[in-house]
């Protein structure tokens, strides 16, 4: 099977193709896409030429890979069968899966829309599994209860303001009081402020990673008895679940709109309806659920319908 993935370079969208992708078992070709604008849009190179073989599937994120992915399918008489992982602008994708927390009521009968837990990623239970011995060994060498606390950045819902930065040093600073060791790592959002914060409470209980180096968020994962996560992240949450740890949300300074009534509504799917997470209130007692796996079932949804198509 000939598979392309076509995605905005991000690697928010285009981890997420190449995770279904990978988890066909089949190799992938990426096509990224670059979004251009005014002349440089209509003098830019072609993602594709026609002449290339004729792809049997073509995996798809972001709204601007849409359009090619359509040209594609014309060029090449509808047959590739086309994924898109993202609530679409444009219709004519043969399987579209959307977030539970951006489903429309219309969506319901519309054939090929099916609903998906956040987003998916490449990790299994079995990875972690697999590098937590040395992960543990590396982090926690007196068997110390780890919690690894996953900080962003301000988005457009959430602000790391005075407020949001107070809560996320008193509640990391509490929790190495209580006895854990606390794994703190910034992401590519964060800022300057909220990295000079989180280095501030280096100690030998707290320790932070700041983008500087190796990025150790593999072995964080790892390593974690639980999680602590800032909730201006859908990825992340969606990670740490795949691990079976309890996962709890920080909360931070919220900024009314539509951008934050989403990020909201994943919340509230994850805590309430699903019973995967739980708000933080100062502790972090254990509690089980079943480890999702998003990735492998929309996998399996593909491969349904490669069959029966076939």
């Amino acid at each position: 099977m000939t598979v392309w993935v076509v995605s905005e370079a991000s690697i928010g969208t285009l981890s997420q193709c190449t995770a279904v992708a990978a988890a066909l078992g089949k190799p992938f070709l990426e096509k990224r896409v670059v979004p251009r604008r005014g002349l440089r849009r209509l003098f830019s190179k072609p993602l594709f030429n026609p002449s290339e073989p004729c792809p049997e599937l073509i995996v798809s994120c972001g709204s601007h890979s849409e359009r090619h992915v359509l040209a594609m399918k014309a060029a090449y008489g509808s047959k590739p069968l086309a994924v898109h992982l993202q609530r679409p602008r444009m219709e004519g994708h043969d399987l579209v899966f959307v977030s539970r927390h951006d489903w429309r009521d219309e969506y319901e009968t519309r054939p090929g829309y099916h609903k998906m837990l956040g987003v998916p990623h490449r990790f299994t239970i079995e990875d972690w599994h697999k590098r937590r011995a040395a992960a543990r060994m590396r982090y926690a060498p007196n068997n110390e209860r780890i919690v690894v606390v996953l900080i962003g950045g301000t988005n457009g819902a959430y602000a790391y303001d005075h407020a949001t930065l107070s809560n996320m040093i008193a509640s990391i600073t509490h929790l190495g009081c209580a006895g854990w060791k606390v794994l703190a790592t910034a992401s590519r959002r964060t800022g300057k402020t909220t990295l000079d914060a989180l280095n501030g409470l280096q100690s030998e209980h707290v320790v932070v990673w700041g983008n500087e180096g190796v990025n150790p968020y593999l072995d964080y994962l790892a390593a974690a008895d639980a999680f602590l996560i800032a909730k201006d992240s859908v990825t992340m949450p969606c990670e740490a679940l795949s691990t079976g740890k309890p996962v709890f949300s920080l909360d931070l300074s919220r900024i009314p709109g539509r951008r934050l009534d989403k990020f909201e509504r994943f919340h509230e799917d994850l805590q309430e309806t699903l019973g995967l997470t739980r708000p933080y209130r100062g502790d972090l007692s254990p509690y089980d659920y079943t480890p999702p796996d998003e990735t492998k079932r929309i996998a399996q949804i593909v491969q349904q319908m490669r069959a029966s198509s076939s």
